[in-house]
């Protein structure tokens, strides 16, 4: 094996030589954005941690400035690491910041999820998914889902009343299940239902794997796609083995439910059939019908693992701040209470946001304190691009560095700490007319922004006023965590959250709690 493995090693690093040899270009006399000196061969990989690189680049950032450059191997990365930098590119200049980075693409056909929107390159096939996202999660449409996110989140106190010491699963089983419903009608069971397991499983392979550091490598040395699943160190190949398993029956499984209740003339309203009678009502051919079914296929299954997993990171992060910061908690707490009442005479409902303005500070913060996709999903350059005299190159990955973003001290004082009070004087219940907010950035920018933020703002409104109107969230004994996260292990990979224990203490009885939510239903 040791001469085999030798010959491997010297194949490879001849042909990361040749690359990088072939890596020269002409700048047209213009310097690249400035950033850490790369190693040769393989640029800046030393001093990264793969599963957390946005706390590299945010170093890089308060060292190079607010565009970085950086190298992993022979791919050009660009770091934006403000606001400002991030609109002038990738919102007024959209038209070459739009697509994806090829690599990235190679990576979801090994993995069998080519199909997904938010990864689709930017072109007719990624502009038609946009249109039947547009349809279905238009602002002018995300009211008609709030009777679905009450009641998904009535299951969710109902769950955490029952067994909390799982809150995390709950925390999907309400993400996934609001999703499922709003796409396809499809009612998931209110506890351990075996479709959200598949998700939460496909999921946790698609974060940790689905990144732009994993498709630098792999796009260098291809190679590693051969490798035997059995090998250590092979969980790259492991784990695309399973995913293509379990795509079939996450895409094609709930499309079908749906087919199948539209020919027996039972389907309730979803996003999927309201697409499919649209197409049914166009004088189009068979073609034509086939291709758009596809699409809404590929669209759909998309659209809710990405919507799944941003909600529930987002309610982990707002659980941590609950725990370690109890004053903020006692006040939105009192708020609520002064709303339904102390001794619960209800539980809060959608007209009540308009008169818990430190609720939605709470939502804000929560969203700026730890941004859950902190790197965003990469862009890439169509063509070359100059700006501010420095040299972008085409093909380069750019991404916009959130977590950098949610931490500029000159717009956010103290940005380590938990303090709604901060977007007090900016929160809206609503989008304002400017179509921005103050923590704009954690949707994404440009013509890849999330299309479902109206409807995501809504579910955690949903579970937070809920959760706060039942519960207190406690420290667990025994887990000593600094007040602004330090220590707090979180996940790697595209999206992340924090793992800790804690404690769910109801306010007020399970039968009284328990009433309550039958009455409303």
């Amino acid at each position: 094996m040791a001469p085999t493995l030798a010959l491997a090693l010297l194949s490879l690093v001849s042909f990361v030589v040749v690359r990088s040899l072939q890596k020269k270009r002409d700048t047209k006399g213009l310097p690249l954005p400035p950033g850490p000196p790369p190693l040769p061969f393989v640029g800046n990989v030393v001093g990264i941690d793969t599963d957390h690189p946005w706390l590299a680049y945010s170093r890089w950032g308060a060292e190079y400035g607010e565009l970085v450059y950086s190298r992993l191997f022979s791919q050009d990365i660009v770091i934006i690491n403000s606001e400002r930098v991030a609109h002038d590119l990738l919102d007024r200049r959209s038209h070459n910041y739009s697509t994806r980075p090829p690599g990235l693409m190679h990576v979801l056909d090994f993995f069998g999820t080519e199909f997904a929107s938010i990864f689709l390159p930017y072109s007719d096939r990624w502009r038609l998914h946009r249109r039947i996202f547009h349809q279905a999660f238009r602002l002018e449409a995300a009211p008609s889902f709030r009777p679905i996110q009450m009641r998904n989140a009535h299951n969710l106190i109902l769950n955490l009343l029952a067994s909390s010491e799982v809150y995390g699963s709950h925390l999907h089983t309400f993400s996934t299940s609001i999703i499922m419903s709003i796409v396809y009608d499809y009612s998931t069971a209110p506890l351990n239902d075996p479709f959200v397991a598949l998700v939460e499983r496909s999921l946790e392979i698609s974060v940790r794997e689905l990144r732009p550091e994993v498709a630098a490598v792999v796009s260098e040395f291809p190679i590693l796609e051969k490798l035997p699943p059995w090998l250590p160190g092979a969980s790259f190949v492991r784990g695309a083995i399973l995913q293509r398993t379990l795509v079939p029956m996450i895409v094609d499984t709930p499309f079908e439910h749906v087919k199948k209740n539209m020919a027996a003339g039972t389907a309730a309203p979803s996003m999927v059939s309201d697409a499919l009678r649209r197409i049914s009502e166009k004088a189009i051919n068979e073609e034509e019908v086939a291709v758009l079914e596809k699409a809404i296929k590929e669209a759909s299954a998309s659209g809710y693992a990405a919507a799944s997993e941003t909600t529930t990171s987002t309610l982990y992060v707002f659980l941590l701040a609950m725990v370690l910061y109890p004053e903020v908690q006692a006040r939105a707490q009192a708020e609520i209470d002064s709303v339904i009442g102390e001794a619960i005479e209800r539980l809060p409902d959608w007209d009540d946001r308009a008169s818990m303005p430190y609720i939605n500070a709470v939502i804000q913060e929560t969203l700026r304190w730890f941004p859950v996709v902190p790197l965003g999903i990469p862009h890439a350059t169509v063509n070359d691009d100059v700006y501010e005299g420095l040299y972008i190159p085409k093909g380069a990955t750019v991404m916009a560095n959130t977590w950098s973003m949610a931490r500029n001290p000159e717009k956010y004082p103290n940005p380590t700490k938990f303090m709604p009070e901060r977007h007090m004087s900016k929160v809206a219940v609503e989008e304002p007319p400017n179509g921005r907010d103050d923590i704009s950035f954690a949707f994404g920018f440009g013509r890849r922004v999330c299309v479902g933020r109206h409807v995501a703002d809504a579910s955690l409104f949903a579970a937070v006023v809920n959760i706060l109107a039942v519960f207190r969230v406690e420290r667990a004994q025994g887990w000593n965590i600094g007040p602004d996260a330090e220590g707090v292990k979180w996940t790697g990979g595209v999206t992340t959250h924090p793992v800790f224990p804690c404690i769910f203490t109801p306010r007020h009885s399970k039968e009284r709690v328990s009433q309550l939510i039958k009455a409303q239903r």
